[in-house]
């Protein structure tokens, strides 16, 4: 009879993540226990540095400060602009990471420093620029049609989907 056990194990590195799976099995033959340890690699593409998304808005009357309420104006609101950084910088690893995994955002620092108009095209782009354990530290920009409305820093953390939703009671 053979008793199998796995243990996933997530071990990170500064040049990206790494996945193994550590096998104990438990071999009975002829009523002598025998136990054999293995692992098996698992290769996924790797998280590195300079992994970039830009995804894009147009400004309309859904996305204003005047709507969101951060502000009276029909221009790009603030919140707006950061969620479509924290989107660039979600979909710039998501295709990167194990199955059953995610990432959060945790931190933003960012500034807005100029308004877009109605009609605009927004564009927010997301650069990986630090690897430390889970963590993932991107540099964010926004621009419209005139050049930057934006600029900063945004964290973000990996997380297994399963065990971060089972917090939520």
């Amino acid at each position: 009879m053979a008793v199998i056990y796995s243990l996933k194990v997530n071990a990170f590195a500064s040049s990206g993540l790494h996945f193994a799976t550590f096998h104990y099995v438990s071999v009975e033959m002829t009523g002598v226990l025998k136990k054999l340890l293995f692992l098996q690699i698992k290769y996924y593409k790797m998280l590195h540095i300079g992994l970039s998304h830009t995804s894009e808005t147009v400004v309309n009357d859904s996305n204003t400060a005047r709507t969101y309420g951060s502000g009276g104006l029909d221009v790009f609101a603030t919140p707006a602009m950061i969620g479509l950084m924290e989107n660039a910088a979600m979909t710039a690893v998501e295709n990167d990471l194990p199955e059953g995994s995610s990432t959060v955002g945790a931190h933003i620092s960012t500034s807005h420093v100029k308004p877009s108009k109605l009609g605009a095209t927004v564009k927010a782009t997301a650069v990986l620029e630090e690897i430390e354990g889970r963590k993932l530290t991107f540099r964010v920009s926004a621009c419209d049609d005139d050049g930057i409305i934006g600029e900063g820093v945004h964290v973000r953390y990996i997380v297994d989907i399963q065990k971060f939703m089972s917090k939520i009671k």
